[in-house]
């Protein structure tokens, strides 16, 4: 199980947000690109980046800054989500040396158009579930549907989603621990790797996470966590590679 470090782009700085509110956010730099840095010494293997103005414009807001860090760590995995919704989009971040876009709001819209990204881009497409009270939101969280996150999960097995992430919103940023029971239903939905989202406060949380990796959990993203210090990136990940069953 891979730890990822989060950092949410908002007006060009590095914040985070509770409960995906964009009014209630913490800025931490004005420089995300030597906090990636920060992260990458640590030992990420992998940075997950969200450009938040973006998920509320349905365009790529922060596209520049991605680019840069991108730039920057070209050996380095990057994920990046917010206003992910044409394919000329996800052909630019490939191009910049982004490696996985996530699908969120028009996964659910248009979930048609996750086959076609998947189709056109083999193995660079993830589906990002973002859920409250189990249902799918939309739109940087300020909509939520009918449709439950599990039934969607299904929907895209066969499509060739590399993975899927998935935020339990009520969690997100709250420092209140992860959702693990409903992180294990999203594995188990289907046969889709999980990589869990939202809330993971501690060690504690990792080692929640690890004990049910095997039901199909590749990855834990964290942020908050990591920015105030009450989880150490180096630490997390050693656990979870030298990680033994009981």
């Amino acid at each position: 199980m891979v730890v990822i470090p989060a950092i949410d782009l908002k007006d060009g700085q590095c914040v985070r947000l509770r409960q995906g509110l964009m009014d209630d956010s913490t800025i931490f730099s004005d420089d995300p690109v030597a906090m990636a840095e920060q992260w990458v010494n640590a030992g990420a293997r992998r940075l997950h980046l969200v450009d938040l103005n973006g998920a509320f414009d349905g365009q790529p807001v922060n596209g520049d800054v991605v680019k840069a860090i991108a730039r920057k760590f070209p050996d380095l995995p990057i994920q990046i989500g917010g206003g992910i919704r044409s394919l000329e989009t996800i052909e630019v971040y490939l191009a910049a040396g982004v490696n996985y876009l996530i699908i969120g709001t028009q996964a659910v819209k248009q979930p048609e158009f996750v086959d076609l990204a998947c189709r056109e881009y083999e193995g660079n497409i993830i589906v990002g579930l973002d859920a409250k009270n189990g249902r799918v939101a939309t739109d940087g969280w300020a909509e939520v549907s009918d449709i439950q996150a599990t039934e969607l999960a299904k929907r895209f097995e066969q499509a060739g989603v590399s993975s899927i992430v998935y935020t339990d919103i009520a969690r997100d940023g709250m420092m209140q621990g992860v959702n693990v029971e409903a992180t294990v239903a999203m594995a188990q939905a289907s046969s889709i790797p999980i990589i869990a989202s939202g809330g993971i406060t501690n060690q504690d949380d990792i080692v929640a996470l690890r004990a049910v990796a095997s039901q199909g959990i590749c990855g834990a993203i964290t942020g908050r966590a990591i920015y105030e210090g009450s989880l150490d990136l180096q630490q997390a990940q050693a656990y979870c590679d030298n990680y033994q069953a009981e």
